[in-house]
């Protein structure tokens, strides 16, 4: 299990990361090439199966433990009413989730995925970004390790998603502090605003980036200020992640926002990540275009929890199978047109 005891020990972890095996990935690309097919006429599917292959260290990868993680925080910039949700909707989702009604709970179950749950201190709202750091550094360190904490080590294929009424205000703050731009840029409908709430979270975000921008000079102290506890344990579940070589789909323009201080700090960050869907939130692809990140699938999701992930794991299935399935021109006595 992957734990940061300080600061000191966070940030040095991201100028540790380690690297796709370089062997591997130049023999699944060499087996790509013997496949019985058109060299490229798999398209993503063939990049796809290169990519698990590089992480998993192994020429023909394998996929049969994947996992989903979703936390949940509470947002003390929610009372702004920056969410067309209560606060109390938090928890709420947290029970129905534990219940198994949720669209994650039946879409991991669908991709076949193992799925849990991760509440943090729901009943201690994070600090109003607007006014005032989100956490302390214990509550910041105490979130990540949360999240480095759930990754299963014996996992192949992880994906992390979240539940927070309020948080795609934290996260806007979150992507203006790592790429520049406009509070408004960064703002969308969220749950449900109107053109006017979607004024008002602007300006809030605004407020936060005026009051935090310039103490933002590092990935955790960004996070500290303008982040949340499930958006930190995302960021530290993704951090663990890369350290164990476990590849990821990442979901939607939370669990991106979560990232952006990591990438925005180290530019290979993402390099163990897929993205999995282009989220109808207005920046998600502004935000994929700064990771460097083309997405799988644009399907007009905006829920967050991790759906948009969950969906496009059957494409991760298909190419894996693909990969260690099919014949090559040699096992099949076809004629390979070289």
């Amino acid at each position: 299990m992957i734990q940061f005891p300080d600061r000191a020990a966070f940030l040095s972890a991201l100028t540790h990361l380690p690297a796709a095996d370089r062997s591997a990935l130049d023999l699944a690309r060499a087996r790509q090439a013997q496949l019985t097919k058109p060299a490229g006429s798999l398209g993503r599917l063939e990049d796809i199966a290169v990519f698990m292959a590089g992480w998993q260290g192994a020429v023909r990868p394998s996929l049969e433990r994947v996992q989903a993680v979703v936390f949940a925080g509470n947002h003390g910039v929610a009372a702004r009413g920056v969410s067309a949700f209560p606060v109390e909707v938090t928890a709420q989702m947290v029970a129905n989730f534990a219940a198994g009604g949720a669209a994650i709970n039946a879409l991991a179950g669908a991709c076949g995925a193992s799925l849990s749950i991760v509440p943090l201190a729901l009943d201690e709202p994070t600090g109003d970004i607007s006014v005032e750091p989100a956490m302390d550094e214990a509550a910041c360190l105490a979130a990540l390790n949360a999240g480095a904490a759930a990754v299963d080590v014996e996992a192949q294929l992880v994906f992390v998603g979240e539940m927070g009424i309020g948080n795609t205000t934290p996260a806007a703050a979150l992507g203006a502090a790592a790429f520049g731009g406009a509070a408004q840029d960064w703002c969308g409908r969220g749950t449900g605003l109107d053109a006017s709430g979607v004024a008002h979270k602007a300006a809030v975000v605004e407020a936060a980036l005026a009051l935090h921008a310039a103490a933002c000079t590092d990935p955790f102290e960004t996070l500290r200020r303008l982040g949340g506890r499930e958006i930190a344990a995302m960021a530290g579940a993704l951090l663990a992640a890369r350290l164990l070589r476990i590849p990821v789909l990442l979901d939607g323009f939370i669990a991106s926002a979560a990232i952006a201080p990591l990438a925005a700090a180290e530019r290979g960050f993402v390099d163990h990540c897929l993205a999995a869907h282009c989220s109808a939130e207005s920046a998600h692809h502004r935000l994929l275009d700064h990771l460097g990140l083309d997405p799988l699938l644009d399907l007009g999701l905006r829920l967050g929890e991790g759906t948009g992930a969950a969906v496009a794991v059957p494409l991760v299935r298909a190419a894996v199978a693909m990969h260690d399935g099919m014949a090559t021109f040699a096992e099949a006595a076809v004629a390979s047109g070289a």
